[in-house]
């Protein structure tokens, strides 16, 4: 049957099938299928359909509205560690020699990379220098968000005082092709480090310092699932992000 609801929606909106295609990056022949024969779309898609046009994406799919199959266990599920500190460092940075397209690093500051692997600048650098996007987002010591997270870890002004550093550890990076240095003021709810498919997430536990709260490894499995998740919080807290300079 057509769907009526998204019919109107279109109309009232001026949208056609080829804008409405173009918005979302699908065929506009898969907006007309929607339109005409009441195909649903991915749920990813129709929540981008959704948001630009201005409407409740279960109102135009209702058929979203109905619960996935329970899974023990998600297929993107490579890994699950009890605290960050049971991982090798060579972890993290064996994932990233291992990108070919994508790097991107969210954290406040993340100094154990440094301090366990000394290289770590080169090997970003060496990783931009064959055609990876390397973007890193670490905190703003000034920022409010970090100030609390000092007070919630009972660590005082020494998650600022990592931030400081981490950020002397980076500025190097800023100017290097293909790599762009940012500080971020958001609630960091994880870490994440990213190498284009697989994926590190260090949960944030209240009153727990970060090595000490577990990490899940992930590899994506499928559009819009767990990876891609936390694959667009980075987007989003990189939007708000300021750019590092170069020191003059």
């Amino acid at each position: 049957m057509p769907n009526e609801r998204l019919r109107a929606v279109m109309s009232a909106g001026g949208w056609t099938y080829a804008a409405l295609a173009q918005e979302v990056e699908v065929d506009p022949k898969s907006v007309e299928r929607w339109v005409n024969l009441g195909r649903t779309p991915r749920r990813t898609t129709a929540l981008q359909a959704a948001r630009a046009l201005g409407e409740d994406v279960h109102a135009l799919w209702p058929a979203l509205r109905q619960a996935r199959p329970a899974r023990a266990i998600s297929p993107e599920l490579v890994a699950l560690y009890e605290q960050r500190a049971d991982i090798p460092a060579s972890t993290f940075t064996d994932l990233m020699a291992q990108a070919r397209e994508r790097i991107d690093i969210l954290v406040y500051a993340a100094v154990f990379l440094h301090e366990a692997y000394p290289r770590l600048n080169e090997l970003l650098t060496e990783r931009a220098a064959e055609g990876c996007t390397v973007r890193i987002a670490i905190g703003d010591a000034d920022s409010d968000n970090v100030q609390a997270r000092g007070q919630d870890e009972r660590f005082g002004h020494g998650i600022e005082s990592r931030c400081r550093l981490a950020l002397m550890h980076y500025r190097p990076l800023t100017g290097s092709p293909g790599i762009e240095v940012r500080t971020h003021g958001t609630t960091l709810y994880n870490s994440l480090y990213r190498a284009d498919d697989q994926q590190l997430v260090n949960a944030h536990v209240w009153g727990v310092n970060a090595y000490a709260a577990p990490v899940w490894h992930l590899r994506r499995h499928e559009t819009g699932g767990m990876f891609d998740t936390y694959a667009e919080s980075f987007d989003a807290v990189w939007a708000t992000a300021t750019p590092v300079r170069e020191e003059g």
